[in-house]
C-alpha cells in the first residue's frame, strides 16, 4: 500500500451530516424530545457518553428495521462535504469517519460522500426490530482517538499529518490526538479545546487548511 500524504477524520452526526441519526430513529418511536435532550447533554460533556448512548438506544426498543430507509431519506449532508473529500483525495489524502452513531445508516451514507473508511456503533436486532441495545463495544471518545491513530499507522501517516474534525465532547480525545483538531458546528467546550474553530457551517472552509 502506498502511504497516504495525510489523514482527515470527521465525526458523523452534526459534522459529516447535519442530522443526529439517533434523534431521527427516536422519531420512529415517538420519543424524539427525550432523546434529543439526552444527546445535547452528552455532546456538552455533562454525562458519560457510553452510559448516555445506552439509555438513548434503550428508547429505540421496538422500532422496526423498516425505519432505516425512512431515516436515510431524511439525511442531509453537511454543505461542502463532497468538496472537502474531493480535495483531500486530490492532494493524496484519505478521509475517515468515526462515529458514536450507527453503521446501519453510515454504511449507506459514507461512501456516497467520498469517505474511505468508517467506524460506528451497531444496533442489536431481533425479529426485525431494534432490541434497545448496542451490539458490541461502544464507540466512545477513547475509541475515536484510537481509530484515528490506528488508521494513521496503517496508512503510514505521521501523527502531525492528521486532522480531526468534530463538534461534541466525545470528539475531544480524537482532536487532541490529531496534529490539528478542528471544532466544527461545535459546543463551547469543544471550541475552547480546538486548535482552530471553523465558523461557517461549510466543510469546504477546511480545504484551505489541508497540507
Amino acid at each position: 500500500m502506498t502511504p497516504a500524504r495525510f489523514l482527515v477524520v470527521l465525526d458523523a452526526d452534526s459534522t459529516l451530516i447535519r442530522n443526529e441519526v439517533i434523534e431521527l430513529l427516536a422519531d420512529e418511536a415517538g420519543r424524539r424530545d427525550e432523546v434529543q435532550a439526552a444527546t445535547e447533554a452528552a455532546m456538552r460533556g455533562e454525562v458519560d457518553f457510553a452510559e448516555s448512548l445506552r439509555t438513548r438506544v434503550a428508547a429505540l426498543r421496538g422500532v422496526s428495521v423498516d425505519a432505516f430507509p425512512r431515516v436515510l431519506a431524511r439525511i442531509e449532508p453537511t454543505p461542502g462535504v463532497r468538496e472537502l473529500t474531493a480535495a483531500v483525495h486530490a492532494r493524496g489524502g484519505v478521509v475517515g469517519v468515526v462515529s458514536g452513531g450507527f453503521h446501519e445508516i453510515l454504511d449507506d451514507v459514507a461512501p456516497t460522500l467520498g469517505v474511505d473508511r468508517w467506524r460506528a456503533n451497531r444496533l442489536r436486532v431481533a425479529d426485525g426490530a431494534l432490541t434497545g441495545e448496542v451490539d458490541g463495544a461502544i464507540v466512545d471518545a477513547a475509541a475515536k482517538a484510537e481509530s484515528l491513530l490506528e488508521w494513521a499507522a496503517q496508512l503510514g501517516v505521521a501523527r502531525h499529518a492528521t486532522i480531526a474534525i468534530g463538534d461534541g465532547a466525545n470528539d475531544l480525545k480524537m482532536m487532541a490526538a490529531a496534529g490539528l483538531g478542528l471544532a466544527f458546528n461545535a459546543k463551547p467546550a469543544v471550541r475552547n479545546a480546538a486548535s482552530l474553530v471553523v465558523g461557517p457551517q461549510d466543510l469546504a472552509e477546511v480545504i484551505a487548511l489541508l497540507p
